[in-house]
This record gives structure tokens, C-alpha cells and sequence, in this order.
């Protein structure tokens, strides 16, 4: 009987576990010289981005199947946007929303920085859903010239500095 309660907990303890063992997000940042920009990726886990946004909102957050498309696209963005900054060249940019996909149990949110010709310096500060869990940890990508340069933020690290 105590095996079988042993066994029991086992499975219940792992299944759990099995579900969602880390609480990661990856952002990749990738300069385009032939178009003068920066193509930003960002990969997050969508029930730990929907329970984020739900704490934030007043509205019901579905990011799925959404009923209101635009409203959901306006919600990653603005929570992107406070989360995720950049400045290269010693000076901020802007981050435009292209827009938002899934991407099996992830949602990707794409955006693009314009005219940005080269990159002398660049600081990231990523702290994308730190306030949701404290063991949430950034992955960072950058690539420039075909180089990659990469790092792991351990929450609450936040800034990144590829060069």
C-alpha cells in the first residue's frame, strides 16, 4: 500500500513538473543590412503571456481565438513594449508591432526597428514576464554581420550588452 502511495505522489509530482517545467521567454534580435533595420522575435509561453495580460487588464484575454484581434495585438504589444528596450548607438529606438502568431504552445511576436544602417553598440533590457514568476529566465539572440551573440538573464538580470 505505501508503494502505491509513493507511486501515486511520484506521477502527481512530475506530471505537474511535465506541464510547463521552466519559465523561459527567447527574444532574437537580428540585423538586416540589405534593409537597414533590426527584425525582433519573441517567443513566450502563451498561458504564462495570457495570465500576464489578464493581471494587467480589463479585458478578457484570449490570445487563440481571439473575438477582438486587434485588441489582443494591442495588449502583447504594449506589454512587449515596457518589457523589451533597446538602444543602439548609445541613443533608444522604437519598436514597431508587426503582429503576433502561435506557434505551438508559444505565442511570437514580431517587431522591426528602421534605419538602423550599422550598430557600434547595442543594450537590451529584457525583463519580459519577471514580475509573473520569479524564476523566469530571458534568453537572449542577437545577430549581426552573421555573428551570434547570446546570454541567459536569470531574473531579475535584466540588461544584456552583445558589444
Amino acid at each position: 500500500m505505501s508503494s502505491l502511495i509513493l507511486l501515486f505522489s511520484i506521477v502527481l509530482l512530475f506530471s505537474g513538473a511535465a506541464q510547463h517545467p521552466i519559465y523561459v521567454s527567447v527574444t532574437e534580435i537580428e540585423h538586416n543590412a540589405k534593409e537597414n533595420t533590426l527584425e525582433i522575435s519573441c517567443k513566450i509561453f502563451t498561458g504564462d503571456l495570457e495570465a500576464m495580460l489578464r493581471k494587467n487588464s480589463k479585458i478578457k484575454v484570449d490570445l487563440l481565438a481571439p473575438t477582438d484581434k486587434k485588441a489582443m495585438e494591442a495588449l502583447v504589444n504594449s506589454y512587449i513594449q515596457q518589457h523589451l528596450k533597446l538602444n543602439v548607438n548609445e541613443k533608444p529606438v522604437k519598436l514597431l508591432f508587426i503582429g503576433y502568431e502561435q506557434n505551438e504552445e508559444t505565442i511570437q511576436s514580431y517587431f522591426q526597428v528602421d534605419e538602423v544602417k550599422s550598430i557600434k553598440s547595442m543594450e537590451i533590457t529584457d525583463n519580459i514576464l519577471y514580475e509573473y514568476q520569479s524564476e523566469q529566465i530571458s534568453i537572449i539572440h542577437v545577430i549581426i554581420n552573421g555573428k551570434r551573440m547570446s546570454t541567459k538573464l536569470n531574473n531579475p538580470e535584466e540588461r544584456f550588452n552583445p558589444f
